[in-house]
């Protein structure tokens, strides 16, 4: 439909739903199928090999691998609420409150500094939590890019604690 002055107006916003947008449903698959298998990796590496390997680390590395390997399950537990929301949305299903694009999953990733003991962490464990900060990277282009908001880097800071342990270990290696 042409105006008076024989400009065509331009044509209403429309909203296109995920479902809709997300046209190439193979390729949100194979991410899905990603997450979900890292989660299946992450949980049968923590209940058998891991909880083996943990045993026989010295008293400070334990500590790591126990904050670590919590951060680990958190990340993953909040990726796979994410792309569980998202495989629902593109079936046609309702998504639950609380696991649309304005949760905190959607903040840019912020990798602390290795503290004390992180690089004598079984490998695999170290291997399972790069892995999971490359799908949290992946997802979180993914909705900036549903968004258009600019993709920001990695942020990477210093282990706010690694002061304090520090002093704590250097105190009891004195005596």
């Amino acid at each position: 439909m042409s105006s008076s002055f024989g400009v065509t107006p331009p044509s209403p916003i429309v909203t296109i739903p995920f479902r809709q947008k997300s046209g190439n449903r193979d390729q949100f698959m194979a991410l899905f199928r990603e997450g979900m298998t890292l989660v299946e990796e992450t949980a049968n590496y923590l209940d058998g090999e891991g909880r083996r390997e943990a045993k026989a680390l010295k008293p400070f590395v334990s500590l790591a691998y126990a904050t670590e390997s919590m951060r680990l399950t958190t990340r993953l537990t909040q990726l796979a609420t994410w792309l569980l929301a998202r495989r629902a949305e593109l079936n046609g299903e309702e998504v639950p409150p609380g696991t649309g694009d304005n949760s905190t999953l959607l903040l840019p990733i912020v990798r602390t500094g290795s503290s004390k003991g992180y690089d004598e962490l079984p490998e695999r464990l170290r291997g399972l939590i790069d892995a999971s900060y490359k799908l949290h990277e992946k997802i979180y282009r993914i909705v900036a890019a549903r968004h258009a908001h600019p993709v920001a880097a990695p942020i990477v800071r210093a282990n706010p604690v690694a002061h304090q342990v520090a002093r704590i270990a250097a105190a009891f290696d004195r005596r």
